[in-house]
């Protein structure tokens, strides 16, 4: 087995995002990766794995508006044609759904980076401690 080839085998990246979406360590998939709401911890407190490498930066935030504005943004549209109600009622109803889906998905999406950049070795993931 070539090194390339065993270092894309030994960190799956779909199991890794999967436990970075539950704000799991992506190594074991037990200890928290987040401290706080946003805040990346130095390193899991049950397998000990570095996660301070990680450069997530604006990408999560990106991500998040991404989704919420490709959900929020077409049903809208539908209620209005649908329901036609005062756009007083329709502003508030959409801006609170779409706040809450933004502190939701927003720390999932994080959590997802920190773990895509340690499957693929990015940013010191990848060398040796």
């Amino acid at each position: 087995m070539t090194a390339l080839a065993q270092t894309e085998d030994d960190r799956p990246l779909w199991p890794a995002i999967v436990r970075g979406w539950r704000r799991r360590c992506p190594n074991c998939g037990a200890g928290p990766v987040l401290r706080g709401y946003l805040t990346v911890r130095e390193s899991c407190p049950v397998c000990h794995e570095a996660l301070h490498h990680q450069r997530a930066d604006d990408g999560p935030a990106y991500i998040t508006i991404l989704i919420v504005g490709h959900i929020m943004g077409p049903a809208l549209l539908w209620a209005f044609v649908k329901w036609r109600p005062d756009p007083l009622i329709l502003v508030s109803i959409f801006s609170v759904i779409a706040v809450a889906m933004t502190l939701w998905l927003l720390p999932r999406v994080k959590g997802a980076f920190v773990a895509l950049q340690w499957s693929r070795r990015m940013h010191g993931f990848g060398s040796s401690d």
